[in-house]
């Protein structure tokens, strides 16, 4: 079984975390999250250490997830989480502007993505995507509603991938 849960969270200077009910707030320098908590599973304050606990060893599961959600929190209100992304292909390009990326993917019209709420994204050149926010979850979901426009093909290595995948390259089929 897993240990996560017995791992202790040290919340860095400048992080605040309030426990409300069922609910946990986490507050830092780039803004705040919220979770509400799993029935069971109790958290613990002891100044700049969080503690986690469960009922019974059916939690202990749940538990381990709770810390490793309350974890990506804190370094989401701290440092912020970030996913990258590079389209290869000839004519594949994009560009941002305000709160959608403009893609241009080889499909017959150009794509507009809406980027949802808490999350921004940068273009440092027409090939390279960088979505940034403080949510690990909704970074993560909006990095691959972009990449689904047009995964990475393995014969020609076609589409928008993440910057540190890798495609596995087939060769093509021969008489």
């Amino acid at each position: 079984m897993s240990r996560v849960a017995n791992n202790p969270i040290q919340l860095p200077s400048g992080v605040e975390v309030k426990l409300s009910g069922r609910g946990l707030t986490v507050k830092g320098g780039k803004g705040s999250l919220e979770l509400s908590l799993f029935e069971g599973i109790q958290v613990n304050q002891d100044d700049n250490v969080l503690s986690f606990a469960y009922d019974n060893d059916k939690l202990k599961a749940m538990a381990g997830t709770t810390r490793a959600l309350v974890n990506n929190m804190v370094k989401g209100v701290t440092e912020g989480w970030e996913k990258k992304l590079v389209l290869n292909g000839v004519g594949y390009r994009a560009k941002v502007t305000g709160k959608s990326v403009n893609l241009t993917v080889g499909l017959s019209h150009p794509v507009d993505y809406k980027l949802p709420e808490g999350v921004t994204a940068e273009s440092p050149s027409q090939t390279e995507v960088v979505v940034r926010g403080i949510d690990k979850q909704a970074v993560g979901q909006a990095a691959a509603e972009i990449r689904s426009f047009r995964p990475p093909e393995p014969y020609k290595g076609k589409g928008i991938r993440y910057a540190d995948e890798y495609v596995r390259r087939k060769e093509a089929k021969k008489k």
